[in-house]
């Protein structure tokens, strides 16, 4: 690895150089060198990588579901038995941590877990792709503390109004 003094005429800035002037200043580094530099970059850049390929969408968006407590689990699944019936060419993918449902690679809507931030409700909410315009104003989440018929179809109506 190239490393130490680089000062100006230090000899490990004269030898990473295939050439120097009189005064001993760096004109360009030798291949030995650039090779060297190029391998540290790419064992930094792969330790960063994580060693596990990206699971798919749907299989992260399921797992964070099952990791759900209980209440928030089963609301959670309701919901994406909802979108996957109502919308199936929504995909799935997470997104803060949060199970979401894309359009053309946009998320347009989400469900949050009340446990994620301590809140005393769950959360489905729509992104700016959803259509679900109305005048100048208009709601884009909704509080969820219980997820029966109704409300499952309420979140179908306007699932199915966000879609445009």
């Amino acid at each position: 690895m190239f490393s130490g003094d680089t000062r100006r005429g230090s000899p490990a800035r004269q030898q990473a150089a295939t050439a120097t002037d009189g005064n001993n200043y760096t004109k360009a580094p030798n291949r030995e060198a650039e090779a060297s530099m190029a391998e540290d970059k790419d064992s930094a850049t792969s330790e960063r990588r994580p060693t596990k390929k990206k699971a798919d969408g749907l299989t992260e968006v399921l797992e964070n579901i099952a990791a759900m407590p209980e209440h928030d689990r089963a609301m959670a699944t309701r919901f994406h038995s909802i979108i996957e019936s109502t919308a199936p060419s929504l995909k799935p993918r997470l997104w803060y941590g949060m199970p979401a449902y894309t359009k053309d690679g946009k998320v347009l809507c989400f469900f949050q877990s009340a446990a994620k931030f301590k809140a005393r409700y769950a959360t489905v909410g729509f992104d700016e792709v959803a259509a679900l315009d109305e005048g100048v104003m208009w709601p884009t989440s909704y509080a969820l503390t219980e997820l029966g018929d109704e409300e499952a179809a309420r979140i179908e109506e306007l699932v199915r109004k966000a879609m445009g």
